[in-house]
């Protein structure tokens, strides 16, 4: 009984990994697209701002998953070195 069902979720498993593996190879084909038409709206620009507001942007969102990365681990470690001196 055990046995079977875990069979069936390592076959359900290999088939949800396959699934994420077929649309992350199909994924970049979709966003190339974005990035062509961003790059001739930018293009054809003469003054800049436009490409500056948009790298600022890029960079804008790049940092707040890093962020919140970083604030989720210093909880963490708080959490614990809290917990270690409780204990001894």
């Amino acid at each position: 009984m055990l046995v079977k069902r875990l069979k069936s979720k390592v076959k359900s498993s290999k088939l949800l990994l396959k699934v994420f593996l077929i649309s992350s190879f199909f994924l970049p084909l979709l966003s190339q697209a974005q990035c062509a038409m961003c790059r001739a709206a930018l293009e054809s620009e003469e003054g800049g701002v436009q490409a500056e507001a948009i790298n600022d942007g890029i960079v804008y969102l790049m940092v707040i998953p890093y962020v919140l990365v970083a604030v989720a681990a210093y909880a963490i470690y708080k959490i614990r070195s809290v917990k270690k001196t409780e204990k001894e």
